[in-house]
């Protein structure tokens, strides 16, 4: 009795221990996250302070460059950097207002800075109004005279404070920032060393209690009956919340799919609504010649049907997508079928998928393949090329029209190679890795995309019994290298996933 009553003890002063740990870690980390949250977002909010700076003081210094070219040439084409920025100007200074009003330390400087823009302004209009009437020699006069220059060094002057005391900022958001970071680091680490020795301690009282449980042999049975009926309850328990997950998701995937439906619908009607119209609309005169109605019937029997083929196509593989997704959310997750497959096909329909993007670029693919057949997950190889391509197409150089190379070839006993070989930007060796973790992009980050489809290539390409690796070279292009088992079937790890 006096044992069970200690081991409830120590039990219970391990939990509350352990509870007051595990809040104290949790409440230091919001509250960290929130910290850091509020960095952030002070972090944009002076970004676009800064940005905006920027973009006014060069919209100025062009309106300024256009007039000096013209006063020196009187060619009315170096106007056109001063006439683009004019019409920029009005809207990059209701920017910049609109971000600095909120800090008083800025928008006190706002009078000044417009006064002085209004009177470069009018120095400009002026002068190039005087060059345009014959009167070069009083505008250059105007321009002696230094008005405009003083007034662009006040610009320049009250701008450039702008971008010191943001940058000035900045820095120490980002100190304040990285502070922050140590110290969450610091938290968790501490917490999970006093969690570990809570851990001890709960790990040295239940096995002595189980040693004194050990003796009667009636009071184990007892406690085996009883942790088998917490087993049961714990797992009825994860049935059920695993239930309500997958109800969860069951209900996300159906809305995501209802504006799908609709889309299929609107293109069947507007199918249906362009034949009797068309010949009607690409014609001006009242009744069309044989042209206007051969053009039309080509366009309405030929293109137009094409390229709603191709929507109806890039539609139903975002289906199938979202059918995926459904059926993960039905079976906890998909199970690979290996089928057999034609490899050049499955590389062409792949190609296929992104045809439009494929002949904006001006992208030329070759195939070669030296092993004609694989056994493998269709959806899964899908996936992979689609990727493959679609970053080819995203990371070409644009002074020169893409080239696609796919090579599938045998690579050791039992496996498949397929290298997918783009003449785009490249990648610098140092990247080689990092590009494959999920949300990490490597170069200019001039293109969409959150930085996981590499990841989730390798993801598939690994659940495949496979990897992929990349050789490049910066401006000469890259070559992803899969690695494939040829027949899936053979891999038993992948089949029982």
């Amino acid at each position: 009795m006096r044992s069970t009553a200690s081991f409830l003890r120590s039990t219970l002063i391990l939990l509350a221990v352990g509870t007051v740990v595990l809040l104290g870690i949790v409440i230091s980390s919001l509250w960290l996250v929130h910290l850091n949250s509020e960095y952030s977002d002070k972090t944009a909010e002076l970004r676009r302070i800064r940005s905006s700076a920027v973009d006014l003081l060069t919209a100025l210094q062009d309106t300024e460059t256009g007039q000096r070219g013209f006063l020196l040439t009187n060619d009315q084409t170096y106007l056109s950097p001063y006439q683009k920025a004019l019409i920029e100007l009005p809207e990059r200074r209701k920017r910049l207002s609109d971000n600095v009003a909120a800090y008083p330390e800025y928008a006190g400087k706002l009078g000044e800075l417009a006064h002085a823009i209004d009177q470069k302004m009018a120095e400009l209009t002026e002068t190039i109004n005087l060059a345009r009437n014959g009167k070069l020699p009083e505008a250059v006069d105007i321009v002696k005279n230094n008005t405009g220059k003083d007034d662009m060094v006040n610009i320049r002057a009250i701008l450039g404070g702008f971008l010191n005391l943001t940058d000035n900022r900045l820095r120490d958001i980002v100190g304040q920032q990285l502070d922050a970071a140590d110290n969450l680091q610091w938290v968790t680490v501490g917490g999970a060393l006093m969690l570990l020795v809570v851990l001890a301690g709960a790990i040295t009282v239940i096995v002595q209690h189980v040693r004194e449980l050990s003796r009667a042999r009636s009071e184990v049975e007892a406690l085996n009956v009883g942790l088998e009926e917490r087993v049961e309850e714990r797992t009825r328990d994860l049935m059920q919340a695993n239930q309500e997950i997958q109800r969860f998701a069951h209900i996300v995937t159906h809305d995501l799919r209802a504006p799908l439906v609709n889309i299929m619908g609107f293109l069947s009607e507007l199918d249906i609504s362009l034949k009797p119209l068309t010949a009607y609309v690409l014609s001006d005169e009242s009744r069309p010649t044989e042209d206007d109605v051969r053009d039309a019937r080509h366009a309405v029997q030929t293109d137009v049907p094409e390229a709603m083929s191709f929507i109806r196509s890039s539609a139903a593989k975002m289906d199938s997508l979202i059918n995926a997704i459904l059926k993960l959310s039905r079976e906890g997750r998909r199970k690979l079928q290996p089928e057999r497959i034609d490899l050049r096909a499955q590389i062409e329909t792949a190609a296929a998928s992104l045809h439009h993007q494929m002949i904006a670029s001006g992208a030329e693919m070759e195939i070669v393949v030296a092993v004609s057949e694989i056994v493998t997950d269709r959806f899964s190889l899908d996936q992979i090329l689609a990727n493959l391509f679609d970053n080819a197409i995203k990371y070409q150089v644009p002074e020169r029209p893409l080239r696609l190379s796919v090579r599938v070839f045998p690579q050791g006993r039992g496996y498949v190679g397929i290298d997918v070989k783009d003449n785009g930007r490249g990648i610098a060796r140092q990247d080689f890795e990092r590009i494959f973790e999920m949300f990490r992009r490597a170069g200019d980050q001039d293109q969409k995309g959150e930085g996981i489809g590499l990841a989730y290539v390798r993801s598939l390409t690994r659940n495949l019994g496979g990897d992929i690796s990349v050789r490049s070279e910066l401006g000469s292009g890259s070559t992803f290298t899969l690695r494939l088992p040829s027949d899936l079937n053979k891999i038993a790890w992948s089949l029982d996933a």
